[in-house]
């Protein structure tokens, strides 16, 4: 007898996550472009530490007792999606151990096995692998320049129809999309929510990077646009305060958030962080912050498309306009999970194209994060990479 004979079939067959360590080497460990990391030189330290005083001298009980979760927190999230043109109201808003734990609870509440899930190719698998765990049948659509292609998602829609089947719901990143780093339409937000509309399909718009825009001007969210209660926006300050406080939230239908809440069993979400947040937070601090976020994550990604751009201008890649990440298109003849190997042995590490996709597919690119190193560690990771290509090629080149 094995302690592994008393575990369920969905833990038997449970993968270990897609994110972790890097891959142990002989010298100094790999110059990581793999994850999303935060750099940890924009964390506002000073300023939390004096806002973790305050909360210590002036919510003592309410933020250290089991208590509900911060109401200023509530109010500033409700406040973020007014300025954005949703209208929200505090019993719409509900707030999270990360996003991720939102992401967690959905099929918990919406899927039963075998039920179809739409999702963009490529997308975020952290997301859609707990989907997945849940018996989801998973459909992925095109993603372009210009986002998930919408008439894809109407000619896929037709056909379920056609079959009686109707998806519980599509997870699309709309705002600088992970990994692909493009941003969604106007336009296209506009008919994905009429289609929701038209199908009776909920949307689940991430928008995780939405705030880390460089250039351009913000777009509406499609919840903005969401008249009739199919959109579910979920959001984060993982990304634009610190991912360690593990705080993310959702608004959507009354119905619905109350519903994920019900499975929300360890009650609310630590009463102490969201006092942390929403004190850092207050008297635009946080808007603040996000400004200086946005100035240094620039200067990192155009540090990183310069020199792709100089180290192998046989790649195409689109420069996205915000968030963290650049999805490369290798060299023909080079493929993903080939390249990563090689590219640890060579002092880099990436995240091959393979991991972005249900189906496997992705071999021909790679999602690049310059979140997190320094510029000049940026680009010795790009000449690494650039050094593990040529490797990959050798042994073709000449027959």
């Amino acid at each position: 007898m094995q302690l592994a004979d008393l575990y369920t079939a969905q833990a038997r067959e449970a993968l270990p996550p897609l994110w972790g360590p890097s891959l142990e080497t002989d010298g100094e460990p790999p110059l990581s472009l793999a994850y999303g990391l935060a750099d940890p030189a924009l964390f506002p330290q000073e300023e939390l530490v004096d806002t973790t005083a305050k909360i210590l001298a002036s919510h003592l009980n309410d933020a250290l007792n089991y208590a509900p979760v911060a109401p200023a927190l509530t109010t500033l999230i409700a406040e973020r999606l007014h300025h954005e043109g949703v209208q929200a109201h505090e019993d719409e808003i509900l707030v999270a151990y990360g996003s991720s734990q939102i992401l967690g609870l959905l099929p918990r509440v919406l899927i039963e096995p075998g039920d179809t899930v739409l999702v963009e190719a490529p997308t975020f698998m952290g997301a859609v692998r707990q989907f997945k765990r849940a018996g989801a049948q998973m459909i992925g659509l095109p993603v372009d320049a210009h986002g998930l292609d919408v008439e894809a998602l109407a000619t896929t829609l037709e056909a379920l129809k056609r079959k009686n089947l109707r998806p519980k719901f599509l997870y699309t990143i709309p705002t600088f999309q992970n990994p692909a780093g493009v941003t969604l339409s106007l336009e296209r937000r506009q008919r994905i929510v009429e289609l929701a509309a038209t199908y009776g399909v909920l949307v689940v718009e991430d928008d995780a990077y939405v705030d880390l825009r460089f250039r351009g001007e913000p777009l509406p969210p499609m919840a903005s646009l969401d008249q009739e209660g199919w959109v579910l926006r979920v959001g984060t300050f993982s990304k634009i305060l610190a991912p360690g406080l593990r705080v993310g939230w959702a608004h959507g239908p009354r119905e619905l958030i109350a519903r994920l809440q019900m499975f929300k069993l360890e009650g609310a979400s630590s009463p102490f962080v969201t006092h942390l947040v929403a004190g850092f937070s207050a008297n635009g601090r946080l808007e603040q912050h996000i400004a200086d976020l946005c100035a240094h994550y620039a200067i990192k990604c155009a540090t990183m498309s310069q020199a792709l751009r100089h180290q192998l201008p046989e790649a195409p890649f689109i420069e996205p306009d915000g968030g963290f990440f650049i999805w490369l298109q290798l060299p023909q003849g080079v493929q993903a999970s080939q390249l990563a190997p090689v590219a640890i042995e060579h002092g880099v590490e990436i995240l091959p194209g393979t991991r972005c996709y249900t189906d496997g597919s992705g071999e021909a690119y790679i999602r690049l994060a310059f979140s997190e190193l320094p510029d000049n560690q940026i680009e010795t990771a790009i000449r690494r990479l650039s050094t593990a290509i040529k490797v990959v090629q050798r042994p073709t080149e000449g027959g």
